[in-house]
């Protein structure tokens, strides 16, 4: 059970949503961590579930602060969870703590335990933006029977060139406590190996977009031409725009209605 369940409905003309802090202790990180959840109200059926992750500098509450995710959301009758995972790049840390394991694996259960949200494939997301994004896509390729479509907003996805060429501070110090002296190309943790080896008639739909002043973009654009080479499908367009909030808050409506589609 949450420790604490504590939050606040918003009315939207004809309903409601509930926006929910959770706060709860985690066997796989053995410490309480916390969640922020949008929940629908309730009808004759549990709502789809998107999965919601954030970037490296941000927590679980980002996406609210910063964007109408919630607005968004009521939009679709979903709910959204946002875990909150640190600067992990969603992995199984060498010198930390079990995030891969909580996102994969704990999280999915608590969330069903915790609410009564969609357990079906076809009604289950995974989006994020930049770390977030590349959590997105990993989780979809790695699980893709868990997912109808995962999103990437501004990703980071070439991690084997994050973690060879990226001489930032604050970048090898994260690569070095994720990883170790682990060289993540060629695993189950480099999205170009999984691209490479996916089962192409069950991967969920995949969306991408990055602005084209962003500094992520020639990862993203590393991507795109890998996932054509492996005739994979992926609905990626760039226009301009930066690593930023704006850019996100205009494209997270749009994942949505990418998301619901048929």
């Amino acid at each position: 059970m949450p420790d604490c369940l504590a939050g606040r409905w918003a009315n939207h003309e004809t309903g409601a949503m509930a926006l929910i802090r959770v706060d709860f202790s985690s066997e796989a990180l053995e410490l309480s961590t916390s969640m922020t959840v949008v929940l629908p109200d309730e009808g004759d059926m549990p709502p789809p579930v998107l999965y919601l992750l954030h970037g490296l500098t941000d927590d679980h509450t980002a996406w609210t602060r910063y964007t109408s995710v919630e607005r968004y959301a009521y939009d679709h009758n979903m709910a959204v969870v946002m875990p909150q995972v640190h600067r992990s790049f969603y992995a199984d840390e060498a010198y930390g703590m079990r995030f891969w394991t909580f996102l994969s694996d704990e999280l999915p259960r608590l969330v069903h335990r915790f609410f009564r949200v969609s357990d079906r494939p076809e009604q289950t997301y995974v989006a994020g933006l930049s770390m977030g994004g590349y959590g997105a896509f990993k989780w979809a390729l790695r699980h893709p029977e868990r997912f109808a479509a995962a999103v990437s907003l501004s990703g980071a996805l070439d991690l084997s060139w994050l973690q060879k060429h990226d001489d930032r501070p604050h970048i090898r110090e994260v690569m070095e406590r994720v990883f170790g002296d682990r060289d993540v190309t060629g695993t189950d943790d480099d999205l170009f190996h999984l691209i490479g080896t996916a089962g192409k008639t069950r991967l969920p739909r995949l969306m991408l977009r990055c602005g084209t002043g962003d500094h992520l973009f020639a990862q993203n654009e590393r991507f795109v031409q890998a996932c054509a080479r492996a005739g994979i499908p992926l609905d990626s367009e760039f226009e301009p725009g930066g690593h930023e909030w704006s850019f996100w808050d205009r494209h997270i409506p749009r994942a949505l209605d990418f998301m619901v589609k048929s």
